[in-house]
């Protein structure tokens, strides 16, 4: 296997993990390379820091739609990095509305215009706000701008998945794909083409079956890979290529 974690958190030092032996764990069960996501601008510094130690991380910075309304620093003094592959995660939530959505909106449309100018690729959060986020992103986002971008643990409709693909987003696929009981979201999932699937842990978060109740870390993505073969009838190695090449399109990695 060569897997590509798109989306994970272990350069954040709350959770305390074991960064050499994560990268043993992820080795062994084929996972080379994964992306860093920052949610502020601390745990965006993290993941630089920690991409500038290790060959096969790599760190991905921006603000969380949750910390919109108490960020006091600019993601982009950090982007002359060289091991900085996008933006992200960033976008709207308006489930917890943490902060004011005029807020959100603000720092989102700002972010977005650091991405374009920056020519960096976008991960994208989005919860319960798909109507203003179509808005905004064609708004700002032109066919000029060659723009990439993923929508990140996407758990969404058909309606909102087709819009996605329309306009040439990847698709972020994790944990929850291997134990949710809701049929209607697994045959969305069914409906997401390979060459717009990439895996993410989002660890420590959404640990897949059969570890669930485990904190979770980049060497999952081999339980979530061999999920998806089963879900769309594919080989494993059909996903690991597929979803590979996605990611290293994406990222330019």
């Amino acid at each position: 296997m060569a897997l590509i974690d798109t989306h994970c958190h272990i350069q954040d030092d709350e959770y305390n993990y074991d960064i050499p032996a994560v990268l043993d764990r992820a080795k062994s069960a084929g996972v080379e390379k994964m992306i860093c996501i920052g949610t502020d601008f601390r745990t965006s510094k993290l993941a630089v820091d920690l991409a500038e130690q290790y060959s096969q991380i790599y760190a991905v910075i921006g603000v969380h739609p949750h910390e919109t309304n108490k960020e006091k620093n600019d993601i982009e003094t950090l982007i002359a990095n060289k091991k900085i592959v996008g933006i992200g995660e960033i976008g709207l939530d308006y489930f917890y509305l943490n902060s004011p959505k005029d807020i959100q909106i603000k720092l989102l449309k700002r972010q977005l215009k650091i991405a374009i100018k920056h020519k960096l690729p976008v991960v994208f959060h989005v919860r319960d706000a798909f109507l203003d986020f179509w808005e905004i992103y064609d708004e700002i986002i032109k066919p000029e701008d060659n723009f990439r971008a993923v929508l990140h643990s996407y758990t969404d409709d058909m309606y909102n998945l087709k819009e996605a693909l329309k306009r040439g987003l990847f698709i972020g696929v994790n944990g929850i794909s291997t134990f949710t009981k809701d049929n209607s979201q697994i045959e969305v999932f069914k409906s997401i083409p390979l060459d717009s699937l990439v895996i993410e842990t989002d660890s420590p978060y959404l640990t897949p079956k059969p570890f669930r109740g485990t904190i979770n870390e980049p060497a999952y993505c081999k339980q979530i890979a061999e999920f998806w073969a089963d879900l769309l009838g594919r080989s494993i190695i059909e996903i690991e290529k597929s979803t590979t090449a996605n990611a290293n399109k994406l990222f330019n990695l």
